[in-house]
């Protein structure tokens, strides 16, 4: 298993669905970096199961550091925290645990490790793994914050409905980013987000469950952040994305958009008001040669529709080798999308903070001046 994201700022995850509990290993964090508990909370919270589009498993989700933090603040050596399972079910999968889940890695872990995996809940490949990544990645996206850098998701578009994009009036963004911020159900627009609302309510009645698209925004990240061949901005950042359960594509900017434009439409027009360089437009989303370039970074995942669903499947029996029908029991969500949205902040979050670390070493984490200064 590879379960390290990250070059010099790690993150090394550990769990299962169904254990103990879960959590992670942070290392490449400097000394003296305050642990913001409010901020981490409304993080956590944001992920959380809530109301009838969720599971019903409830967890508090509260995060316990057993090492690296002292008095508050960071010592400089790894950081350790785990978040206990208080509510697991382990009954509702002892039912049908010779039954393969479509669109599950019951098969795939099952042939990778010789039927000794944990399969409870969906064991490690579970997205419960998403709590401490969004635990470890507030850190620094509080730290990003105190920079000037921000990063914001919003449901682009869940069932067919779409909601309303971010603008380009600098104004009008800063007003978004701080609705989303209070929002549990990210989206810009709220007449979208209750007919978005209404689609998982009714695929959840009808035992099925729905997908959509996630955009996210990353604006104040300097020119120069990147590290290429292979580890360019934007495949660091699918590398985490794409580890996110249910995530099946990934655009950046214009995207798939670019096959139907001629290099002189895709290409961003270079300007400057004599003190800093911009780009007309952002087709590119704030990156040339896996770099960035000042910009803001935009991207947009797909995200499939939860794979566990009440309505009877076709599936096989991993123990006698028939074919068979499986019928789900248990708690699940019939979207994930709202939860999902602070899992991308997150996971393009540690990303940046290992790329920008990598450029800048600790001293963008301990306040001082920046690679671009």
């Amino acid at each position: 298993m590879s379960n390290i994201l990250g070059k010099v700022v790690t993150v090394t995850l550990f769990g299962e669905s169904h254990g103990p509990e879960i959590g992670c290993v942070i290392d490449g964090l400097a000394a003296g970096v305050k642990i913001n508990m409010d901020f981490m909370r409304a993080q956590m919270e944001k992920r959380r199961a809530k109301g009838d589009i969720s599971t019903k498993r409830r967890e508090p989700d509260n995060v316990i550091f057993k090492s690296g933090v002292f008095n508050g603040y960071t010592t400089g050596t790894p950081v350790c925290l785990i978040i206990e399972n208080t509510s697991v079910n382990s009954a509702d999968y002892s039912k049908t645990e010779s039954f393969l889940r479509p669109g599950h890695a019951d098969y795939t872990a099952h042939i990778k490790y010789h039927g000794f995996e944990d399969a409870r809940g969906g064991g490690h490949f579970s997205g419960r793994l998403t709590a401490p990544l969004v635990a470890a990645a507030s850190i620094f996206i509080d730290l990003f914050k105190g920079r000037g850098i921000n990063i914001v998701t919003h449901i682009a578009s869940c069932a067919g409905v779409e909601d309303i994009g971010f603008s380009d009036d600098p104004f009008i963004f800063s007003e978004q980013l701080n609705l989303l911020s209070g929002k549990d159900f990210a989206v810009l627009d709220d007449d979208a987000g209750l007919r978005m609302y209404e689609k998982i309510e009714r695929a959840a009645k009808e035992g099925d469950s729905v997908g959509g698209i996630l955009e996210t925004v990353i604006t104040g990240i300097p020119a120069g952040i990147g590290e290429p061949f292979f580890d360019s901005v934007e495949s660091m950042i699918a590398h985490a994305l794409f580890s996110i359960p249910a995530v099946k594509g990934i655009e950046f900017g214009t995207g798939f958009g670019f096959a139907e434009k001629k290099g002189s439409e895709a290409n961003d027009a270079f300007v400057t008001d004599g003190k800093k360089i911009y780009t007309k437009t952002n087709n590119n989303a704030g990156i040339n040669g896996g770099i960035t370039n000042g910009m803001p970074v935009i991207l947009r995942t797909v995200v499939k529709p939860t794979p566990s669903v009440y309505v009877p499947q076709q599936t096989v029996n991993i123990r006698t080798m028939e074919n068979a029908t499986i019928q789900i029991h248990g708690r699940h969500d019939p979207c994930i999308l709202h939860r999902a949205a602070v899992v991308q902040d997150s996971l393009c979050a540690l990303v940046l903070a290992d790329l920008v670390t990598q450029a800048a070493g600790l001293s963008w984490q301990e306040g001082k001046s920046w690679i671009t200064d």
